[in-house]
């Protein structure tokens, strides 16, 4: 079954703590991003596992091997329990990070950006083919990032049908960002889905942020979001 990951995009500890009683609790990751991890830094990463939470870490480093490498042994320190880089930083700086916290005696699982969901087919960086068959990138970097050792890959919801076609069945670790409710506002993001296709689609985490943390109530609306998840695995079953 699918499972979630909450994105705590809140701008001190205090306010991720707040959030943290708010939500109940539940099996579900804290998705610690740069906006809580700039305020609060690693105590944010000890206070939640305190909490009992499992965390993401998604700091996306994208750096030189060896700067990767004292960052992730870092964070493999502090018990993250899955890591952000970015793929496009190359095999070896990926390669690096997995090396990092295995120095560390951890158990982090290294997870490799593709292509932020914040981005389009039209509105990549210069040097990228305009435009561009996202699918396409994503599956030579999921391989890229495979052959460097990562747990998975994070991607939109909507490119991993087209990369498992390519991939032949072969199966992968897909975190998808960029999840909402049906209807709801996408926000600055691009390329986004529902709980329920991300599910058909088969990510493996599904990260919701605002869909939750901004609703009135947000036990209410991640208890909606496991129910949906919840029948939409229950549909996928032969």
């Amino acid at each position: 079954m699918a499972e979630i990951a909450i994105a705590f995009d809140v701008a001190n500890l205090e306010q991720a703590i707040e959030l943290d009683e708010r939500l109940g609790e539940g099996p579900e990751y804290a998705k610690v991003g740069l906006e809580l991890f700039t305020a609060a830094g690693p105590d944010a990463v000890r206070a939640l596992k305190e909490r009992g939470r499992r965390v993401f870490l998604d700091l996306k480093l994208h750096d030189i091997p060896n700067t990767v490498r004292g960052a992730a042994a870092s964070a493999a320190q502090l018990g993250a329990d899955l890591l952000t880089v970015h793929a496009m930083g190359g095999a070896a700086m990926v390669a690096a990070a997995v090396e990092g916290v295995r120095q560390a005696e951890g158990q982090t699982k290294v997870l490799a950006v593709t292509l932020l969901t914040s981005l389009d087919a039209y509105n990549l960086p210069p040097g990228f083919e305009n435009p561009l068959w996202p699918e396409i990138v994503i599956a030579r970097l999921l391989e890229l990032a495979e052959r460097a050792g990562a747990a998975g890959i994070v991607c939109a919801a909507g490119d991993l049908q087209g990369v498992r076609m390519m991939r032949r069945g072969k199966p992968f670790f897909a975190v998808t960002p960029g999840i909402r409710p049906a209807g709801m506002d996408r926000g600055d993001q691009q390329r986004v889905s529902t709980v329920a296709d991300a599910v058909a689609q088969g990510s493996s985490l599904l990260v919701l942020g605002r869909a939750v943390t901004s609703a009135l109530d947000p036990r209410a609306a991640l208890e909606a979001a496991r129910l949906e998840c919840a029948e939409a695995t229950a549909a996928r079953q032969p």
